[in-house]
């Protein structure tokens, strides 16, 4: 735990946004303000993230699967490294709208690239016309570039996991729609109320994306390994308001039990030893 919170500091992961630009939401997450400039409290960082590898360890050994979202430009290699390593899906381009609540239209077009893909293996494309060759290969690139990360994606995720709630907040309200939880590295201008488990940081440096995402991953490899033969899931889609309401609940039980794992006290955070002034701009 002790590497894990110095790894989290070394990477930045404690600099919020400016004081002038940040979400009155965020008050119980932010330590103190240095250079005009939030620092977050890294107990509380600790805590949402043992909390959310928790909740995907177990949501993964159920036999679901997660999604990790991420179009900003310092998220998208993290993302695609170790959501591709752990066999998870990913989106780091554009979210498409409908990408959840219009699933079937986007299988469809992922039906089309494997059409285009087989023009080309076979060679048929160079049958077409140079004006149409070109037409099926642009739309083979944009299909492959917005899709390609969910394209074994054969059903809905069990949990979203994003970078940036205000850059993301298409994916999280379709997840919250559909009563597919949702977990968010989130900074000090975002709203904590739009996903299910905040992880408060630095969304925007590419070192703390690294740790958090990597970390995350590694939950999903524990989940694999206690998953069991997969059976017809059940009810899969339904009771999205029931569903909700327990997984909340259940979120607040791990959250108690994760709670002496977390660093002891908020006036002791290795944050306020770590930094005596905030990185100038």
């Amino acid at each position: 735990m002790a590497s894990l919170v110095k790894e989290l500091i070394e990477a930045g992961i404690h600099f919020g946004q400016r004081r002038s630009n940040w979400n009155p939401k965020m008050g119980v997450y932010i330590f103190s303000t240095r250079n005009q400039i939030h620092i977050i409290d890294i107990k509380e960082t600790i805590r949402g993230l043992l909390l959310a590898k928790k909740f995907i360890t177990r949501t993964v050994a159920e036999g679901r699967d997660v999604v990790f979202v991420g179009t900003k430009r310092q998220a998208k290699s993290p993302i695609e490294e170790h959501a591709a390593a752990v066999g998870m899906h990913w989106v780091t381009e554009r979210w498409l709208g409908g990408t959840l609540t219009n699933f079937r239209t986007i299988r469809d077009r992922l039906k089309r690239l494997e059409e285009l893909e087989g023009l080309i293996e076979s060679g048929e494309i160079k049958t077409y016309s140079k004006k149409m060759e070109s037409q099926l290969m642009r739309e083979k690139r944009k299909i492959y570039r917005n899709l390609n990360g969910i394209r074994n994606m054969s059903r809905l995720p069990g949990a979203v996991v994003a970078v940036d709630v205000n850059r993301e907040h298409n994916a999280l309200r379709e997840a919250r729609n559909l009563g597919i939880p949702t977990i968010c590295l989130i900074d000090t201008d975002g709203d904590p109320d739009q996903v299910d488990i905040p992880i408060p940081g630095n969304d925007d440096s590419m070192r703390s994306i690294e740790v958090v995402i990597r970390e995350l991953a590694d939950a999903v490899t524990q989940g694999m390994g206690q998953r069991k033969q997969p059976e017809a899931m059940k009810n899969e889609d339904s009771g999205g308001e029931t569903r909700k309401r327990s997984r909340r609940s259940q979120f607040r039980a791990d959250d108690k039990s994760d709670s002496s794992e977390a660093p002891a006290s908020t006036n002791d955070s290795p944050a306020a030893d770590a930094v005596e002034t905030a990185p100038a701009e």
